[in-house]
């Protein structure tokens, strides 16, 4: 009889600690993390910048940069599906990662040309918001591809805590070092951070394919093959709707964050400085939540509680937000919103949704998925965006959208317990077979 492979949560348990990782999973986790620290610190690095080209464009212009994200989405999501289809990810990963390299010392260039200046400011918004969705959902789909679904309940966690202290870093350099050396030197920064990525990258997938005791091939199939997925299965068409609502709520707390701090906070860097510290404050809190209370929230009460519990305290934060703004107290109220939703989604929220591809197979985690967290997310971004310029123009106020926004909390929340119980059951259905392949069970 063969010893059971710890790798896929065989009968040995673990105890103790505060780290739930066995022996052969450790250099995996480790790289894990220093994959996910140095991707998420070379995005947070520029973040900031992203986020005041946004308010210098024109608050009321907002709606016209999401739909150019969207655009730029659904233009990058079928040649993602071609590549993947044809290359072994040890290939394509790093190629696509090189790719964005090259893109921000291209506009590294471009922003200190002042011919140029205005044109590039506006591109670099959309590539950002393009290029944070790709290369975070590229993570995670690899997460899910080289972890089971035992693994990534008491790994994903700790995993996540690399990116949030990336993300405590990246924004913390942009404080200290933008007045010093301007945003051309935060972009070059930004690469470096990127290149090391790849590094970690290619570790943990030669990890994977020692334990696996062959190379990981290429998907195969055709550059549709998400969108026929997603078109067939319930499954992960309710995942494109919890998408929708998460991608919509957030887009409305942005379009009310940019006008309170364009009418209350007139300076550019102080605004600069304030967002940098916001992020910091997300990213400290996400952290102390990911190592003390992500994986126990799982374990204890299930995944449709993780996944419901940061909608309802939005639910509560919205109508907390509707009061603040109708009594002339809304900067204090939408700081406090994001960093409480921001934290909450980050720590609980965006672990736990991950979850919910682990029981799928691997053309799903990858092909489905990526369409899922980039053109699905970017078109509830650019739908709700639009919804909010009308909801302006019908004259309603910030206090009166904030009310608004109540009912669409509330239907997340529910769609969000039912798809837990999903998962759970098809991780229980495929935890009773012997050497349990992840089959196309869920995409029924």
């Amino acid at each position: 009889m063969s010893p059971p492979d710890l790798r896929r949560g065989g009968p040995r348990r673990w105890r103790g600690g505060l780290i739930a990782w066995r022996p052969r999973e450790r250099a995996a986790t480790l790289w894990a993390f220093a994959y996910f620290f140095c991707l998420l610190c070379g995005y947070y690095i520029i973040r900031p910048l992203r986020d005041e080209m946004a308010i210098l464009g024109g608050v009321d212009n907002l709606q016209w940069l999401f739909t150019g994200t969207l655009l730029a989405m659904l233009a990058i999501v079928p040649v993602f599906g071609r590549l993947s289809s044809r290359l072994p990810r040890r290939t394509f990963l790093p190629w696509a990662y090189g790719f964005f390299i090259l893109n921000l010392l291209l506009f590294s260039v471009l922003l200190q040309i002042p011919s140029w200046q205005v044109y590039a400011a506006r591109a670099f918004f959309i590539w950002v918001s393009v290029f944070n969705l790709f290369v975070v959902s590229v993570f995670w789909s690899l997460m899910a591809d080289i972890f089971t679904d035992e693994q990534a309940k008491r790994l994903f966690g700790v995993i996540a805590a690399g990116g949030t202290t990336g993300a405590i870093t990246g924004p913390s350099l942009t404080a200290l070092l933008v007045e010093r050396f301007g945003a051309a030197a935060l972009l070059l920064l930004s690469a470096v951070f990127l290149s090391v990525a790849i590094l970690a990258m290619l570790r943990l997938c030669a990890w994977s394919d020692k334990t696996a005791a062959r190379p990981s091939p290429p998907l195969g199939g055709g550059m549709w093959d998400g969108v026929k997925m997603v078109a067939a299965s319930p499954y992960l068409s309710g995942i494109c709707l919890l998408i929708f609502f998460y991608t919509s709520v957030s887009t409305f707390l942005y379009f009310q964050q940019a006008q309170i701090f364009a009418a209350e906070i007139h300076d550019s860097e102080t605004r600069i400085r304030v967002f940098s510290l916001m992020e910091i404050a997300v990213n400290v809190l996400t952290l102390l939540l990911q190592f003390f209370f992500t994986a126990r929230i799982v374990k204890w009460r299930g995944l449709a509680v993780a996944l419901t519990i940061i909608p309802l305290m939005l639910l509560v934060g919205f109508i907390g937000l509707g009061i603040a703004t109708a009594i002339g107290a809304g900067l204090g109220a939408i700081i406090t919103a994001q960093i409480l939703k921001r934290a909450g989604n980050y720590a609980i929220m965006r672990p736990a949704r991950e979850m919910l591809f682990v029981v799928l197979e691997k053309q799903a985690k990858y092909k489905a998925k990526n369409f899922i967290d980039t053109a699905i997310y970017r078109s509830g971004d650019a739908v709700s965006a639009w919804v909010y310029a009308a909801l302006k123009g019908l004259g309603l106020g910030l206090h009166h959208i904030a009310f608004v926004a109540v009912p669409l909390v509330a239907l997340w929340a529910w769609l969000s317990y039912h798809l837990g119980r999903r998962q759970q059951g098809l991780a229980a259905a495929l935890a009773r077979q012997p050497n349990p392949p992840q089959t196309r069970e869920a995409l029924r």
